[in-house]
């Protein structure tokens, strides 16, 4: 952890300056390291098609963040494509949402059944991996959520409205998948978007 004080400003500017630069120094070689164990998984598995995170920040704490950062990878192929397959991957057979929508059914059946829905109100939904910041068994993850609403949502019938939201997750990650999830979508944006609710 950095610490800033105001006091002795000059010595303790280089002081920061020279703490960061080894902290970046640290967290370039930890992702460097972590993003070297993925190619071997891609060319395994297909996997080289698997959205990438624009951001990423890995703690040298973390010994499996290659591990970590595919099933993150692969959640977000999911919720980017709509293919089932990807979810099956990314998740624990005993997945657990933490933060479990009303109607929705817990474990792996939950997303599909989400995704599904969804798609149904927006069917060209894309998601980008913005942020992801791996420390330990815990991953977060910064999606974007674009596309069109074109389709139907309760009552609503889209009128080729732009959709365009954010999310948040975390998950903690064991023996490679996706065993929790805590998240926190943008419903206000999203709904309003819709016309679901007024501006």
């Amino acid at each position: 952890m950095f610490k800033h004080t105001t006091k002795g400003l000059g010595t303790t500017f280089t002081t920061s300056a020279a703490r960061l630069s080894s902290a970046l120094a640290i967290s370039t070689a930890a992702a460097t390291l972590a993003l070297s164990g993925l190619p071997a998984h891609a060319a395994e598995s297909g996997d080289s098609s698997l959205p990438q995170p624009l951001h990423l920040s890995v703690s040298a704490a973390s010994e499996d963040s290659a591990s970590i950062i595919l099933a993150a990878r692969r959640y977000a192929a999911f919720w980017n494509s709509g293919e089932a397959q990807y979810a099956q991957q990314a998740l624990a057979a005993d997945f657990k949402d933490r933060t479990l929508p009303a109607g929705r059914p817990q474990g792996v059946a939950g997303p599909l059944q989400a995704s599904a829905g969804f798609r149904a109100a927006v069917p060209d939904l894309t998601a980008t991996m913005e942020d992801v910041v791996v420390a330990g068994d815990r991953v977060s993850v910064h999606l974007h959520f674009k596309g069109h609403f074109t389709g139907q949502f309760g009552q609503t019938r889209g009128q080729g409205q732009v959709i365009d939201f954010q999310a948040f997750d975390l998950y903690r990650v064991a023996d490679g998948k996706i065993a929790e999830n805590w998240h926190l979508e943008d419903n206000l944006t999203l709904l309003k978007q819709m016309g679901v609710i007024a501006q």
